[in-house]
């Protein structure tokens, strides 16, 4: 019996000695597995997807810039941003928006700097599993309106009707299925697609439903330069979105294991996981100054790492090149803003489930015990906070939503009286990686 040490090693070399148009097939490989997710987060929050394109590309090669091409990562925007953007752009407007976000890459950047000081440990004791669990079922559960009303034809918040309610159901349950059936029952690289199949599907189902308009894509010009906006810095937007940067800091930590146990390395120590949040702060900050949403590692392409067993940093630099030159062909991004809403609705509703279920699957897999009053204190609190809706301010600024219930969990973890000591490691975070990633294998 081989050594599954030894083949991965093996794996591990091959893909580092590729010839340079394998890796850039292979980048293309990479690109189009995020592609689907990678749209859907401007599309829902009124930016411009030909914008996040670029700004994931150039993203990307920055992070990996920073971590010396050591880790496998592509960089685009976390869904944990879809309310809290959607919300100060309604409030602020984009370029205000834009601004919080750059203050927000920021804040990685100065939770780097504590890594690098503390330690990783020092994340653990600051977002226990009993912290991140109920805060990742807010951002799942908290978002499950907005894909509800958008696959019955509504805009986000329901305000209005786009579409006929019966049309959209056909779209969007459509939309749905194949999503869940390419997801269940796909094979090889086709399972990593199903946001791309329910898209694709979806959108046929619309056009046949008369949904789809296409004259501005025949309109457009090949050769565009995408809607660029320039950041505006206002004081209010900024508080508002400061505490949203705690749950993709989660997520950073938990893509950053999933994807060291894929490839056999400890990517914590080597580059150091103060690089890679180092990386996607600065991403963030750099996607701002151009309109773009904020770049964190993205969880989608570890699964596409793991299937093809492609572990050289390089491929993610040709899929963050194509993804630039994707940008600048504006038929294609007129055309990814025709995807009706019930399209994206049906998607959304597995997505956003999805989300909900990774933060239950933390509490159980980590063990947290809610028959402590501590944790159920916590947990509760976090939920009825985040889903509910409970705003603290006034008029000109206010913690709701993910902001309010992230910082309220931290402030209690911090203060409520301990009925044990955290331990200054992440082990419990890389065993909940390490069996994740276990399972997709499976």
């Amino acid at each position: 019996m081989s050594d599954p040490s030894v083949n991965q090693s093996s794996n591990h070399q091959s893909s580092f000695t590729q010839p340079a148009w394998r890796n850039a097939l292979a980048g293309l490989q990479m690109l189009f597995v995020a592609f689907g997710a990678l749209v859907l987060m401007p599309l829902i929050t009124g930016l411009d997807p030909s914008v996040a394109l670029f700004t994931a590309g150039i993203g990307t090669i920055l992070f990996q810039f920073i971590t010396k091409q050591q880790v496998p990562i592509f960089l685009a925007s976390s869904f944990v941003f879809i309310a809290p953007i959607a919300y100060s752009v309604q409030t602020w407007g984009v370029a205000a928006a834009m601004g919080s976000l750059f203050v927000t890459g920021l804040v990685y950047v100065a939770i780097a700097s504590l890594v690098a000081v503390r330690g990783a440990g020092f994340l653990h004791r600051l977002m226990p599993p009993v912290v991140t669990g109920p805060i990742i079922m807010v951002i799942g559960l908290g978002l499950a309106p907005i894909a509800v009303n958008m696959a019955m034809g509504k805009t986000g918040d329901g305000a209005a009707e786009l579409f006929p309610y019966m049309d959209s159901l056909i779209v969007s349950m459509s939309a749905l299925l194949t999503t869940l059936l390419v997801a269940t029952l796909g094979k090889g690289i086709f399972r990593l697609l199903p946001i791309m199949a329910g898209v694709i599907v979806g959108y046929i189902m619309a056009s046949i439903m008369g949904m789809v308009t296409t004259e501005a894509v025949s309109s457009a010009e090949w050769f565009a330069i995408p809607n660029f906006i320039t950041p505006e810095f206002q004081l209010a937007a900024i508080l508002f979105m400061l505490p949203v940067a705690i749950a993709p800091a989660i997520e950073h930590v938990g893509d950053i294991l999933a994807i060291g146990s894929v490839t056999g390395k400890d990517y914590t120590k080597k580059p150091g996981l103060h690089r890679t949040l180092l990386g996607d702060g600065l991403a963030t900050s750099l996607a701002s100054l151009f309109g773009g949403p904020p770049n964190t590692t993205y969880s989608e392409v570890t699964g596409a790492v793991m299937l093809t067993k492609m572990f050289n940093p390089r491929i993610m630099i040709w899929a963050a090149c194509f993804a630039i030159c994707l940008a600048f062909i504006g038929k294609f991004g007129i055309a990814l803003q025709t995807i009706p809403a019930p399209v994206m609705g049906g998607i959304l509703i597995l997505l956003f489930g999805s989300i909900a279920t990774v933060g239950l699957n933390i509490l159980v897999k980590a063990q947290v015990d809610l028959a402590d009053q501590r944790n159920l204190v916590i947990v509760s609190t976090t939920l009825v906070f985040g889903i509910g809706g409970m705003a603290i301010g006034n008029a000109d600024f206010s913690l709701t939503g993910i902001s309010l219930c992230g910082l309220v969990a931290i402030l209690m973890n911090l203060f409520l009286p301990k009925t044990k000591i955290d331990e200054d490691n992440l082990d419990q975070e890389t065993a909940i990686a390490k069996d994740l990633v276990d399972h997709n294998r499976s």
